[in-house]
């Protein structure tokens, strides 16, 4: 599903280039749940950055679902995100004068390729995330964990191939926190959606399949928690 191959990102401060991310190769298989952890600094963010096509490697190559993103442009770029790509925010990054169902509707609208009823599925997935009552409200009527689901809600609805979640319970309480990761975990599940989290939560890390460890932009560990059979190792 996803597959980097000697990406690097550099980034010059002064007379100095600092290496953010060293060379690396990833390979994410489809339907998997990967966890990337590391301290503050390791090239997390900018990690998924990269496969978000949000911004561009230095070096290297990146390819999503087969198709090389490497070298395209933004236009290029944003019609990838809409059809394969969906992208959950720390900060839920809602649109404030959008109700609860316009912002899931809303990149329904905006694709080309969805061919239902954008507010039927908006309903539907409103239900799935337990705010069916609340579709009328606007974010700023709405808790942060409510604001979360229907960030996840949004994230999902055009049934993307993968799921970019960045910090997903990092502005939330650990009670809420943890039934976002579960709504979020049985969502992917249902869509089978290869699942890519960056996170600080040890607790988050170990209900992925894969947790891959940064420090100073490189890799150090990478754990394949999965065993044969599929089954998880524990």
């Amino acid at each position: 599903m996803l597959k980097l191959s000697g990406v690097f990102k550099t980034l010059r401060s002064g007379d100095r280039m600092l290496e953010i991310l060293k060379p690396l190769d990833l390979h994410v298989p489809k339907a998997q749940v990967l966890a990337i952890m590391g301290p503050s600094g390791s090239g997390k963010s900018t990690l998924l950055g990269l496969i978000a096509g949000l911004d561009a490697p230095t070096g290297g190559s990146i390819a999503i679902d087969g198709t090389e993103i490497t070298g395209m442009n933004e236009d290029e770029l944003a019609l990838l995100r809409g059809r394969k790509i969906g992208i959950v925010f720390q900060s839920f990054n809602l649109i404030p004068n959008l109700t609860a169902l316009e912002n899931i509707a809303l990149p329904l609208e905006l694709s080309a390729d969805f061919m239902g009823d954008p507010e039927e599925r908006a309903r539907e997935l409103l239900e799935a995330v337990g705010l069916g009552e609340r579709g009328h409200h606007y974010p700023v009527q709405l808790s942060g964990g409510e604001q979360q689901r229907v960030a996840l809600a949004r994230a999902f609805a055009p049934r993307p191939a993968m799921l970019l979640a960045d910090e997903p319970t990092g502005n939330l309480d650990t009670v809420t926190g943890a039934t976002i990761v579960d709504l979020m975990l049985r969502l992917n599940r249902e869509q089978r959606t290869t699942l890519i989290m960056v996170t600080h939560d040890p607790d988050l890390a170990t209900q992925a399949d894969r947790v891959v460890h940064l420090r100073d932009g490189s890799v150090v560990r990478d754990e394949n928690r999965l065993v044969a059979g599929g089954t998880r190792s524990e």
